[in-house]
């Protein structure tokens, strides 16, 4: 249960201003259809952090437990830190044909996450708990209860909130928890 709430809670946070979070708004004030939006953000994200899952259990079993715990602590901090770097949209034209909504979430969402602060997150939360199904299915719910009410309030508010100041309580809450991984 550690590593489902854990995933969850370090998911959603690492995902609040992230480059997908934004590609979330882009996608529901372009397409303005909250479904199919939401199945491409599932599926692609079960995808993406099941094979980053996979890769974490890999490392759990290259390392000890105290390098790895070494490992996971930096690693947060190092999250944390990444966190205050704000993430910037390709600024291409849309020249590119045309593809429905889900298709357009689907292949985005997939491409975006890789090598993203919450895929480097789920790979070491795979390397900290022997649980890979608890940790992928947080990692996931992580992604949609972040992702989601950004979809649903894009097309309304998605040019009226700056997201600076929430980034600083990410990182925060990120170092926080690295600190605490290397002393408690």
């Amino acid at each position: 249960m550690d590593a489902l709430l854990v995933s969850t809670l370090t998911v959603a946070i690492a995902e609040i201003g992230d480059k997908t979070q934004l590609l979330a708004l882009l996608l529901a004030c372009r397409y303005r259809r909250f479904w199919p939006l939401f199945w491409g953000i599932l599926i692609a994200t079960l995808a993406n952090h099941g094979l980053a899952g996979l890769v974490g259990q890999w490392l759990a079993g290259v390392f000890s437990p105290d390098t790895l715990q070494l490992l996971v602590a930096l690693s947060f901090i190092g999250v944390g830190l990444w966190t205050l770097i704000p993430d910037k949209m390709d600024e291409e034209g849309d020249n590119r044909k045309q593809v429905g909504p889900f298709l357009a979430t689907l292949v985005a969402f997939f491409l975006a996450e890789i090598g993203d602060k919450t895929q480097v997150a789920t790979v070491i939360l795979a390397a900290r708990y022997d649980a890979l199904l608890m940790v992928v299915a947080g990692s996931t719910l992580g992604m949609m209860l972040a992702n989601i009410p950004a979809v649903w309030i894009g097309c309304r508010a998605g040019d009226r909130f700056k997201l600076q100041w929430v980034r600083f309580v990410a990182a925060a809450l990120f170092i926080g928890l690295g600190i605490f991984s290397l002393f408690g």
